[in-house]
């Protein structure tokens, strides 16, 4: 580790500089940079799940909400980040006095709005003023998620992003692990209701108070230890104009893959919806509710630098692909008549190994199709699609649920998702070959350089 600003504007920016960090990229070693940015997530990511957490089952069974006013909420928390994505990713392209472009400050905004928004929930007991809440935190979702990880592009040579973005979503899912356990213990020694009844509230004030000190940990963090300029910042890039950024789509490599990115986003049920489908399908004592995201993480945490690596090797798209055939996998077996703790362990780790196939593996394809100087931008597009698909399945999933019930709507979403896998093997089989190539380059697709 080391303190941001003693090797940010001050380094020089030209070859000279670069090539002391080339030797250890070339042998695959994962940059600082990476590690300073990952321990970030993983710190936030043990706030924000801890109040994930417990968040489904307080509002349907202690406030009341109905699965369709639940879609709508969980639907926010994808949707309304997607809103402000494309702005953080814009803006953190831009260069600063020192030329270096923004996208640690950009970054910064994020975590610290989120980081505020915690202490918020000890003061508000509706959906409306929760959901305001949770719109101002996804708010900073969205602004810092494309900095990040155009930073972590940026530091890591092309031919082993795979490795990088999965080594950094292993920390984040660390924290992702650790947060409902943190929320689990909390509770308990709390000694507060796991309901909301009754008008106690102890129990969850005690989880929201945590996770606030918690949030303003990983703040602080990403002051300290996360630089301000990355290996790959080029100060000889223009500044990126707006409409330079909302162009990107021109570019075939990332079209395609954002086309993918959402039909593929339309049919994928949020975590929150299949953890609750576990609980009731299988019988799980309300208790272990709060437990359920353990076995997702844990699973992503084990996979995600090992298929990240693989992704590296055999293509990116192919393995994103790959991921969503496990998703489906899933759903089957959630669908099907085994019933017990075996199911259940199945269920999640299927779950788990979906997103360390497709989580990083995303925007490791996306940074290829990219140039430098727009790299916030495009990744931001295509998470913005992503997101936007997501908000809209949880509202349709939600309104199906209610019509439905839950297992009829996963079996339309399955089926649906199973056509949208095929689609999109069809859309990305063109650029395959080149996508695999660029895994063994050391600069972007040379295309996307000649659209910026």
């Amino acid at each position: 580790m080391y303190v941001a600003d003693s090797r940010s504007s001050k380094a020089p920016a030209g070859p000279a500089a670069a090539a002391p960090a080339a030797g250890p990229m070339r042998r695959g070693a994962v940059p600082g940079a990476v590690v300073a940015l990952g321990t970030v997530s993983l710190v936030t990511d043990i706030s924000s799940e801890m109040v994930t957490a417990v968040l489904p089952l307080y509002l349907l069974t202690g406030l009341g909400l109905s699965p369709l006013g639940f879609g709508l909420l969980d639907g926010i928390q994808n949707g309304f980040s997607a809103l402000v994505r494309l702005a953080g990713g814009h803006l953190s392209d831009r260069r600063g006095r020192d030329g270096a472009a923004r996208h640690k400050a950009v970054a910064a905004v994020g975590y610290g709005l989120s980081a505020l928004c915690r202490p918020l929930l000890l003061f508000v007991h509706t959906v409306p003023l929760i959901g305001a809440v949770i719109a101002v935190d996804r708010t900073g979702k969205g602004l810092r998620t494309a900095p990040r990880d155009a930073m972590i592009s940026l530091a890591t040579d092309p031919a082993h992003r795979g490795r990088a973005f999965g080594v950094h979503r292993a920390m984040d899912t660390a924290g992702a692990l650790l947060g409902p356990l943190t929320a689990f213990l909390v509770l308990r020694l709390a000694g507060g209701p796991l309901l909301a009844d009754g008008g106690e509230r102890h129990g969850y004030d005690a989880v929201f108070t945590v996770s606030s000190c918690v949030a303003a940990l990983g703040v602080l963090i990403l002051l300290l230890f996360v630089p301000n300029r990355q290996q790959g910042d080029d100060l000889s890039t223009s500044a990126p104009s707006l409409r330079d950024s909302l162009t990107l789509l021109r570019l075939p490599g990332l079209r395609r893959l954002t086309l993918c990115a959402v039909l593929l986003g339309l049919t994928t049920v949020s975590d929150s919806f299949l953890y609750l489908l576990v609980q009731r399908r299988l019988d799980l004592p309300v208790g272990l509710f709060p437990l359920l995201p353990l076995g997702t993480a844990a699973a992503f945490l084990l996979l995600a630098v090992p298929l990240g690596a693989l992704a590296d090797r055999i293509g990116r798209h192919r393995l994103f692909l790959a991921g969503h055939g496990v998703l489906l996998l899933g759903y089957g077996l959630l669908l099907s008549p085994l019933r017990g703790l075996p199911a259940v362990l199945c269920v999640l780790v299927l779950h788990g190994t979906f997103y360390a196939a497709t989580d990083g593996v995303l925007a490791a394809a996306a940074a290829d199709a990219v140039p430098a100087g727009q790299r916030g931008a495009g990744l931001a597009l295509v998470g913005t699609g992503q997101a936007l698909a997501r908000f809209a399945c949880s509202l349709l999933f939600g309104a199906l649920w209610g019509a439905v019930g839950g297992p009829a709507a996963l079996g339309w979403s399955a089926g649906a998702l199973a056509l949208c896998v095929l689609g999109a093997a069809a859309v990305l089989r063109p650029s395959e070959p080149a996508a695999a190539a660029a895994a063994g380059k050391s600069e972007p697709v040379p295309a996307a350089e000649e659209n910026p």
